[in-house]
Order: structure tokens, then sequence, then C-alpha cells
């Protein structure tokens, strides 16, 4: 295979319950030297994200569909390894929404330079210090307002956003109870994290019950990442004038038809709830915060980080699926 020789995963039909291997194809194509203004860059992680799923689907909620024969994209780190712009050069680390292929050409002004504080760690970028920590960092701090001495109940704990979530509600003096899905990941949220109580949803048979026994003096902030029975159980446990950050819904990303909701959405006016749904790319005004923030927390070892890693585009499919299964601990990300 030659040194531009990319690979390319496409998404070949759209998925109408939990896509599996037939919706996708991995292809190989022959890229040209960049042009004047352009760079060839091999990405060194792609992730996969859970909101992927949404642009999946023809009538996509929030953002473009994919389109059909065509490379997927989302966010990736890589390496610039020619390049025909004075602005980059070889050797360069780029963040870049050219994933789902291990090399590509663009403007050099698609892809953004960087010096990470650690070439080892570079897939932080797309974690704790990327997309999924700033929607953490948003999530909380904008809309649950969580307040010292307040209980903070967080879906999908363990997630590569539930356990910034959780370690930044801890910073702010909050007691924190995390769903997850294993007893591993509630041992690490707990040793590792500092969280209060964690609930395995899994074995914890009411849900509800459970939040009631973590949080016997109810929840105040609600960050939402999975929907279902868990809104429910949050909203049962909500304290009057509690706050719902709702970032994601994972638990209905594969439903062909919709399932009932939750039967207690009266509690939202007698309780006075505040529900804000939110769409990351809509803050950037808080980027500078949480570059700084995020950037500071991480070097003095106050957010813990995990990952999980599939090695090669051609198991990529295979990353993002694990991600509706629970596969995952911590950011799901591929080395390329």
């Amino acid at each position: 295979m030659s040194s531009r020789t990319a690979r390319q995963v496409q998404m070949v039909s759209r998925p109408a319950g939990m896509p599996d291997h037939g919706h996708f194809k991995l292809v190989e194509v022959e890229l040209p030297a960049p042009a004047a203004g352009e760079v060839l860059v091999e990405n060194r992680y792609m992730s996969v994200d859970p909101y992927m799923r949404g642009r999946m689907r023809a009538d996509a909620v929030y953002a473009a569909p994919f389109a059909l024969d065509k490379p997927m994209y989302g966010g990736a780190v890589g390496e610039v390894v020619e390049s025909a712009d004075d602005s980059l050069e070889a050797g360069d680390i780029v963040l870049n929404f050219n994933g789902w292929q291990d090399r590509f050409i663009a403007r050099a002004t698609q892809v953004q330079r960087f010096d990470p504080f650690d070439r080892e760690r570079i897939s932080l970028y797309l974690g704790a210090l990327g997309m999924p920590g700033m929607t953490a960092h948003v999530g909380l701090l904008k809309f649950g307002e969580p307040k010292a001495g307040e209980t903070v109940f967080v879906s999908a704990a363990s997630g590569a956003v539930g356990a910034i979530v959780c370690q930044i509600a801890k910073m702010k003096g909050c007691r924190v109870v995390g769903s997850v899905g294993s007893d591993a990941k509630a041992a690490w949220l707990k040793g590792e994290c500092g969280v209060d109580e964690t609930i395995n949803y899994r074995t914890c048979g009411s849900l509800t019950r459970a939040l009631r026994d973590a949080a016997p003096d109810g929840v105040d902030v609600y960050f939402e990442n999975v929907g279902g029975d868990h809104l429910q159980a949050a909203i049962n446990a909500m304290n009057p004038f509690g706050r719902i950050a709702a970032c994601g819904m994972i638990s209905g990303y594969n439903q062909s038809a919709p399932e009932p909701g939750p039967n207690n959405l009266m509690y939202i006016v007698g309780k006075k709830l505040r529900i804000q749904g939110f769409i990351i790319s809509d803050h950037e005004d808080m980027r500078p915060a949480f570059e700084r923030d995020m950037s500071g927390w991480i070097r003095e070892g106050k957010i813990q980080t995990r990952e999980t890693v599939y090695e090669g585009i051609e198991n990529a499919v295979d990353a993002f699926l694990a991600l509706f299964t629970g596969e995952n601990f911590g950011k799901m990300v591929v080395k390329l």
C-alpha cells in the first residue's frame, strides 16, 4: 500500500434499528499529491461517539446525515506527512473532522494544529480535552449549575462524558451518584474518581428505588446521557427546583419505533424542574474556559481518564457498535 493509499469506512445503507456490518464497507482510494494550500494527513486516532448514530438517519435530528457511499466523518487527531502550505509542515499534529479514514487531503485551513502536552497521549484531545470533555464542562456548569452540598446524579457515569461530569461535580463540592452497567465500572468510579455512590442498572432491579436509596436526600442535578427508565427515575427523585442537563439519550438511538416515554412528567410542573437540552457546538464561547480548566485539572491529576482502544480502521465499525452494548470503558477511540 502506497503512502497515498487511503482506507475509508463508508455507509452503504441506513440502519432502521441496531446497525451491523452490512450497513458499512471499507474501501481503498488513491489520493493525489497535495495541491497548493493543501496537506496530506495521516490520522493517528479517530473517535467513535454515540451521536454518530443519529447522523445515520435520513432525518438526522441536529446535524446533517451521513451521505451514502461516501466516507463518514468525525473527530480525529493526525500528523501532517506532506504539506503544500506555509502554515503547516510535516510532523505537525492536527485536529480534524476527517475521522473514519486513515489518510486524507484537506485545505490547511480545515485542520487545527496544536502542541500536545504529551505526544504519547494525543488521544486525550478526542476525550477529556476534546468534545466529550467540553460537553461535560458546559453541560454541568452552565445548565446544571451545581452548588456545594447538592446531589448530582449522572447516567452512563463511566463514559467519556459522564466520568468527567462526575469529577467536576466532586470538585464543586457535590455528592455524586453514578449509574453504570458493570461492577468494574462502579469500582473505578468510586476508587479513582471519588464518586460517592454507584448503581449497576443491570442488576439493581427498580432503578427508582435504587436511586432513592443512593440519594436519600433527593437529587438536585441530573446529567442525562441515557433517557428511558433513567429519566423516569431521576424525575421521581428530583428535589424542587432541580435541574436536568440533557446531553443524550442513548437508550433510544437504535429503536426502530419510539417507545413510551416517562409516565411521571407531571412532576416537572409540581417540582418546578428545569430541563435543558443542549448541543455542544452552540457553546463555542465557553471553549477558552473549558480548555483552561481541563488542561489544568489533567496536569494536576484532578481528572482521571479511561480509554477503550480498538486497533485498525478495519475494526472501527466494531468499536462503534460496542458503544451500544456497554463494552466501552471511558472514551472509545480507534488507533489507526
